[in-house]
């Protein structure tokens, strides 16, 4: 008798929640690939990365030591989005192939999305407009 292989069943919402909240060192990459997935080990370099800046120019301003960690929660909010707008049926193709459940996801993923919206861009214009002002004007207005 085979043995048919049944995955756990991975949640849209909590995917989209955790790429909103941990998107920054990739959380909800390590819940959707597990540690082989090659994007979560990406969101991770950004740690040694911003360590890297901090003791090769430690006179730098503390916005170029932030800057890696702060690219990826950047890319983690974008993946919220994708994640959290993205149809049910493709989700369950993709992530859901071998569960034998279907999504049916409801209001909380809209909430959770009008919250990467608003706090996602308000984080890229703060970033552009901070990194424009010190390549610029030298940190002129901050």
């Amino acid at each position: 008798m085979p043995v048919s292989h049944q995955t756990r069943h991975k949640n849209k919402t909590i995917a989209t929640l955790l790429a909103f909240l941990l998107g920054g060192l990739g959380l909800h990459r390590l819940y959707l690939g597990g540690w082989r997935d090659r994007w979560l080990w990406l969101h991770l370099s950004c740690l040694p990365a911003a360590w890297l800046v901090t003791q090769l120019a430690p006179e730098a301003n503390v916005f170029y030591k932030l800057l890696p960690i702060m690219v990826s929660t950047l890319a983690g909010f974008l993946q919220a989005l994708v994640l959290g707008l993205t149809p049910d049926d493709k989700w369950d193709v993709r992530h859901n192939a071998g569960s034998g459940r279907q999504s049916d996801t409801r209001w909380p993923v809209a909430v959770i999305l009008v919250a990467t919206m608003m706090i996602g861009t308000g984080s890229l214009i703060a970033t552009i407009s901070r990194l424009f002002d010190l390549l610029y004007t030298g940190g002129a207005y901050g």
